[in-house]
């Protein structure tokens, strides 16, 4: 009788083992978040958890089945699907089974998980892919799509990610804003229905809202507490993202191409790679889900992430269109006197029948305006190397205006409609990059100017224009795939740009932020955050873009924008990202000329900690009159703080400002730096030494009741 038992045991293990093994268990893990999947009877694949790591795999088993991964059109789901595809024969459904997975090991800390899944009907394949980069806590997914039917298939939707939510309330934190009012942060209860955040600007991802979003789960989330979730989008073009709310309060997180005006012609064997969807789970609130993006980004995305960055003198608002060779010599004098790295030479040098003696012509015609630079740009880099500065130069080469010699010769290479007035942005158009010979070309653009000019070092690469008159005539009878080729095409020429010139720093300019996107990053040092430097308005733009991006990969120009507000207030306010200038030395006085050279080398002192270390938002600017931020070093041995009171009220009454991120064991010597030249600090307790302890749980008092007034702290531990 035991022996019976014993074997029926046996028999019923086995079976539960083989049952197993045809319905996995796919679990995608970083060193706090797990991301499970599971295969049901039916042979779907269902999302059952996204949360804090569970440790048991016993109690896997104990999860529900969850929702359907990756939502196809036609089926029974009445909601926004993931993807819907119109075969050859009319018929627009899908449904996808498991089909197998694999767990590979990309590197130390990374590990790439790829499920495939196809249609029990039609030979279409959906193959996922999750790249778990385990102690930054991000998982980067994106989906390839392909299909072996005799003819074409059109693809109407094709998401990057879907990701399901199941909880009492959810908060969306949206970037609306337009340009100069860029990454404006607003929370949206999501409930019943749907909110869409999309563009449809065609060569840049944004001008009304950034590709990223932060989704609080259970009550709304603040620095330091809350569940949060924080997605970006890698793909500078349109994107969409999708949040419906359904019946049962179950939430769908729908990230991708935006799919208007986009269905795409699929060729049998050919693949559909949808862009990189990334995002990060913080249940500590909205600062580790930043610094998990920055730490991330650092390492493993931003070209050059692990290295320095320049700091520069512009020469935009000191000349705009009005300059010859002497102007930018004395210029470049200028930025020798600043102590930065580098001279910035901006829009305004090139073109010669049409030259570029404003924004209404001469876009697109590289060559150096000869009454203006009689000696070339190489004679600029040449007088730049005498001073001792790196020289840099600016570029919009995917435009032209019709003003300009290449419009005249090859205007089958602009995107327009062949049949009506056209409509310019900014007295501008936009080239066709779906067109391999215009590829060629903007690639020319880059690669001749370094040909003859081998020593600049740095390019301001600009984008001011969407798509308008959306028409190619390279893609004929395919205009739907325009918007997805011309993207491609874009970083086609920038693998080349990368491929040729590997150490070439670039700055990602697009009328402001509208190209605040990881993929870009790819190729580009850093971006230019937004075209208003007035620096209470920095203060809000900048505190927005920080909770995805690091500092180092924002630019931050010291200008004229607000005289109210002294020249000290200006410059802090741009050392918490990647600093530059854009002013008239002239036009400073001695003091104020004396306190910038001093806030060059201080800042060249504090890189370690704002551009490599992690950052605490202490203060926002959205609670009131005052805002702080801290940047502390990997090893927590140097810090500085950022305090600025912008406009307080009489007689306020102000509190200390507790610290964050130090070691509570160490001993910290507070030093305010940064002052005027002249003028003594009065910062309560400057000079003192302080426990990391103390200074995290009782603070400083940083902030005051006088109108535009800044402080930077030096936190230094001994």
């Amino acid at each position: 009788m035991k022996g019976k038992l014993f074997l029926l045991i046996c028999f019923l293990c086995i079976s539960c083992i083989l049952k197993a093994a045809d319905k996995p268990v796919i679990k995608i893990g970083t060193d706090r978040v797990n991301l499970i999947y599971k295969v049901a009877d039916n042979g779907r694949l269902y999302q059952s958890y996204l949360g804090k790591s569970l440790n048991h795999a016993s109690d896997i088993a104990f999860l529900p089945m969850g929702t359907e991964a990756y939502l196809t059109n036609g089926m029974e789901d009445y909601f926004e699907p993931a993807i819907h595809v119109l075969h050859n024969d009319g018929n627009p459904s899908l449904l996808l089974k498991y089909f197998s997975h694999s767990v590979n090991q990309v590197s130390p800390g990374v590990e790439e998980t790829v499920i495939t899944l196809q249609d029990d009907k039609y030979p279409v394949t959906v193959i996922m892919h999750f790249v778990a980069y385990q102690k930054e806590d991000l998982i980067k997914t994106y989906t390839e799509i392909s299909h072996k039917e005799k003819k074409p298939v059109v693809l109407h939707k094709y998401a990057s990610s879907m990701l399901h939510f199941n909880r009492d309330n959810y908060l969306l934190t949206e970037f609306a804003g337009d340009w100069a009012t860029e990454a404006h942060m607003k929370d949206v209860p999501l409930e019943f229905g749907k909110k869409t955040l999309d563009t449809k600007l065609g060569s840049r991802a944004s001008m009304f809202t950034p590709p990223f979003f932060q989704l609080a789960l259970d009550g709304k989330a603040d620095e330091n507490s809350g569940e949060v979730i924080v997605g970006s989008l890698g793909w500078t073009g349109n994107f969409q993202f999708v949040f419906e709310v359904d019946n049962k309060n179950e939430l769908r997180v729908i990230s991708g191409i935006n799919p208007y005006a986009s269905e795409y012609s699929l060729k049998p064997n050919e693949i559909f790679r949808t862009p990189d969807f990334y995002f990060t789970y913080s249940f500590n609130g909205k600062g580790q889900a930043s610094r998990n993006f920055h730490d991330w980004a650092r390492k493993y995305q931003v070209k050059d992430g692990d290295k320095d960055r320049m700091t520069l003198l512009n020469n935009w608002e000191a000349t705009y269109f009005n300059f010859d060779e002497k102007k930018l010599e004395e210029l470049m004098g200028d930025a020798v006197e600043l102590g930065v790295d580098m001279f910035l030479l901006d829009d305004g040098w090139f073109a010669n029948k049409y030259p570029r003696s404003g924004d209404h012509q001469g876009l697109g015609d590289w060559d150096e305006t000869a009454d203006k630079l009689p000696n070339g740009v190489s004679h600029l880099t040449e007088v730049a190397k005498e001073k001792g500065v790196k020289f840099g130069l600016w570029i919009e080469p995917e435009m032209v205006n019709p003003k300009s010699e290449l419009y005249e010769k090859h205007k089958d290479w602009v995107i327009h409609l062949p049949n009506r007035d056209e409509y310019y942005f900014r007295n501008q158009m936009v080239l066709d990059l779906s067109n391999p010979q215009v590829q060629d070309f903007v690639f020319g653009v880059v690669d001749n100017l370094m040909t003859k000019n081998p020593d600049i070092a740095f390019f301001k690469w600009d984008c001011n224009s969407p798509i308008t008159n959306i028409y190619s005539a390279y893609l004929k009878n395919k205009q739907s795939h325009l918007y997805i080729d011309y993207v491609r095409g874009l970083y086609n020429v920038l693998e080349r740009v990368k491929a040729k010139y590997p150490k070439l720093p670039m700055m990602l300019c697009s009328g402001g932020g509208g190209r605040s996107d990881y993929e870009a990053l790819k190729y580009f040092t850093e971006f230019w955050p937004s075209d208003n430097t007035d620096p209470i308005e920095r203060l809000f733009i900048q505190w927005g873009y920080s909770q995805i991006f690091p500092a180092k990969t924002m630019c931050a120009h010291v200008t004229t924008w607000n005289k109210n507000a002294s020249i000290k207030f200006r410059t802090d306010v741009a050392m918490m990202c990647k600093l530059g200038f854009d002013i008239k030395l002239e036009e400073l006085n001695e003091t104020e000329e004396a306190y910038c050279r001093s806030a060059v080398k201080n800042y060249n002192a504090l890189k370690p900690a704002i551009l490599e270390g992690d950052q605490y938002r202490l203060v926002s600017p959205y609670s009131g009159n005052h805002t702080s931020t801290m940047f502390v070093d990997k090893n927590k041995k140097k810090a500085v703080v950022f305090a600025f009171d912008i406009h307080p009220r009489y007689a306020e009454k102000t509190l200390p400002v507790r610290l964050e991120g130090l070691d509570t064991n160490k001993m910290y010597r507070v030093k305010e730096i940064n002052g005027m030249p002249g003028t003594n600090s009065s910062l309560q307790g400057n000079g003192q030494l302080y426990s990391g302890e103390y200074l995290m749980n009782v603070g400083l008092p940083l902030f005051t009741t006088s109108q535009l007034n800044s402080r930077v702290v030096e936190i230094v531990a001994e």
